[in-house]
C-alpha cells in the first residue's frame, strides 16, 4: 500500500523554533503537575522493563514476581501496566503474572535495530503472541525512512499489524536518529496509517533517547491523525526517563496537547526500569528501592 503520498495531507510539521517555545511553556506547566496524583497515575502507566543481554529465566522471573507481588505490599497504590522484556521471557512472566491485572509487553521484530528479514520480524512477533504477550513493541525500519522508502518501512509495520492481531501494537520511532521534527512526523505519521496501537519514542539503545521535543512532534501528530481519521493513538515515551519530575512532564505534554482523555494506561505509558522507585519515592516520601 502507498502511504507516503498521503503525508501531505496532513499538517506540516513544526519548526525546531516552534517546538522549543512551546517547550518552554509547557515545562512551566508541568510544575503544577508535580504531585503525588500525577505520581500514582504515571507509576500506572509504566512498563516495567528490562532489556539487559544478561537477563535470564531466572532473573526474569525474579523481576516479573516482584511485579506481581506488589499490591500486596502497596495496596494503597495502582500497580505498573506491563512488564516488557525479550521474546523469549515472555512465558516465563506468564507464569509469575498469573491471576494478576498485569499485561505482558515484548519487544520484537528485530529489536532494537530492526534490521533483519521481514519474515525473521514476522515470524518474532507471531511467536511473542503465541507465547502469550498481550502487546508488542517492534521499530520502524529507521534506515529506510533516512533512505526516504517510507512506503517500505511503512508497509513493514502493516505486516507486522497483520501478525500481531489481537495484541497491542506499539511502533517504536527511535526519534533520537531521525532528529529533525519533520522526519519525526513523518515516521509518526507512517506508523499510525500502518495500523499501530501506540507510537513510542525510542529503545533506548542508542545514545539519544526519549526528549520533550520529539514528544511535542509526536502527540501533534497523533492530534492531526485523530482529526482525520477519528481513531485514537496511543503515546509511550521511552528511554532515559528517571525522574518523577520527567515523568510528569511527559503527562503534561500528554495532557496539553492530546487532552485529558488521552491521560488513560490504554493511551498513555513510560517505558523505564529506573523510574519505577523514583516514583515510588516522590509517592511515599523516603527513599524505595522496590525493584
Amino acid at each position: 500500500m502507498e502511504y507516503a503520498n498521503h503525508l501531505s495531507e496532513y499538517d506540516a510539521a513544526p519548526t525546531q523554533a516552534q517546538v522549543a517555545s512551546e517547550i518552554e511553556s509547557l515545562c512551566k506547566a508541568a510544575t503544577a503537575n508535580y504531585n503525588t496524583d500525577v505520581y500514582k497515575f504515571c507509576y500506572s502507566a509504566i512498563d516495567l522493563t528490562t532489556l539487559s543481554p544478561c537477563d535470564s529465566e531466572q532473573s526474569v522471573a525474579t523481576f516479573a514476581r516482584r511485579a506481581a507481588e506488589f499490591t500486596m505490599d502497596y495496596p494503597h497504590l495502582p500497580n505498573v501496566a506491563s512488564i516488557c522484556v525479550y521474546p523469549p521471557f515472555v512465558e516465563t512472566v506468564g507464569l509469575e503474572i498469573d491471576a494478576t491485572p498485569l499485561r505482558i509487553t515484548s519487544v520484537a521484530g528485530g529489536f532494537p535495530s530492526s534490521q533483519t528479514f521481514l519474515e525473521v520480524k514476522m515470524l518474532e512477533v507471531a511467536m511473542a503472541i503465541e507465547n502469550g504477550a498481550d502487546e508488542v513493541d517492534v521499530v520502524l525500519n529507521v534506515g529506510k525512512v533516512l533512505a526516504g522508502a517510507l512506503d517500505e518501512a511503512a508497509n513493514e509495520i502493516e505486516v507486522l499489524r497483520e501478525e500481531s492481531e489481537g495484541a497491542t501494537l506499539k511502533v517504536i520511532l527511535e526519534t533520537g536518529a531521525l532528529c529533525s521534527p519533520e522526519l519525526i512526523r513523518q515516521a509518526s505519521l507512517l506508523a499510525m496509517q500502518a495500523g499501530a496501537d501506540f507510537i513510542k519514542t525510542s529503545t533506548g539503545k542508542i545514545d539519544v533517547a526519549a526528549t520533550p521535543e520529539a514528544a511535542v512532534v509526536m502527540c501533534h501528530a497523533i492530534k492531526d491523525y485523530y482529526t482525520h481519521c477519528g481513531r485514537k493513538v496511543g503515546f509511550k515515551a521511552a528511554g532515559g526517563i528517571r525522574t518523577a519530575e520527567e515523568a510528569a512532564l511527559y503527562y503534561t505534554i500528554v495532557k496539553e496537547i492530546l487532552g485529558e482523555e488521552w491521560l488513560t494506561t490504554d493511551l498513555f505509558r513510560i517505558g523505564a526500569s529506573s523510574l519505577a522507585n523514583n516514583l515510588l519515592s516522590a509517592i511515599e516520601g523516603k527513599e524505595i528501592k522496590y525493584y
